[in-house]
């Protein structure tokens, strides 16, 4: 009867480990699912750090230089120097 009793309390482990390992927290298709997660975040992530360089370089000439002031100022404002013409081609 006792080496019974152990063989059966043995199978029950190894019914709930197996349980856990496949169904539980921490299971096999969680684990795939927060890897999943993690390389999405990873590539939003690199997303963000281009973004984040593209303006700190767009930052690093609006405050060192006047060329980009007067290019934007050209562009978005219409800004014309003087004795210069301003010529609009419509289409």
């Amino acid at each position: 009867m006792g080496k019974r009793f152990v063989c059966v309390v043995l199978i029950a482990l190894l019914l709930i480990l197996h349980a856990q390992l496949w169904l539980g927290r921490g299971s096999v298709t969680s684990v795939a699912r927060l890897v999943s997660q993690i390389d999405a975040q990873k590539r939003n992530n690199a997303r963000a750090a281009l973004t984040n360089a593209r303006l700190a370089a767009e930052i690093s000439d609006l405050r060192e230089g006047m060329e980009i002031v007067e290019e934007r100022a050209r562009a978005e404002l219409g800004m014309v120097r003087p004795n210069e013409i301003y010529v609009q081609i419509a289409r």
